[in-house]
């Protein structure tokens, strides 16, 4: 009987330390680092374009920080808001060619990080 309590104990223990590394993980996933270099020579950005799209990225990716505060439910609205907002504002800065690009970059971003369920 008592090995039965511990190993009960221990698989309690194991679970919730599982829990807790998702939910570190799941954090993690909302910090955005981008290297605008990379990013502004696989869009092929004029420099005009650089500054803001800097600009619409930080924005972006404080809205992601935030969103990570909160529940699940709430978590998903803040996401899809800042994701729509992001996009709006590419689109002002982007030409046709260069906003393909980027929503195939973004899209893959938010797929590998598991933001895009």
């Amino acid at each position: 009987m008592i090995l039965t309590l511990v190993a009960m104990l221990s698989m309690t223990t194991a679970f919730a330390e599982g829990e807790t590394a998702n939910s570190v993980n799941n954090v993690e996933a909302y910090e955005l680092n981008v290297n605008m270099n990379k990013l502004s020579d696989a869009l092929n950005l004029a420099d005009d374009q650089k500054e803001a799209v800097a600009d619409i990225h930080h924005t972006f990716a404080s809205e992601l920080k935030f969103a990570a505060q909160y529940s699940n439910n709430d978590r998903k609205v803040l996401l899809a808001r800042a994701i729509d907002n992001d996009v709006k504002w590419m689109r002002y800065v982007l030409n046709e060619k260069q906003m393909r690009t980027y929503l195939m970059l973004l899209n893959t971003t938010l797929n590998n990080r598991g933001l895009n369920k």
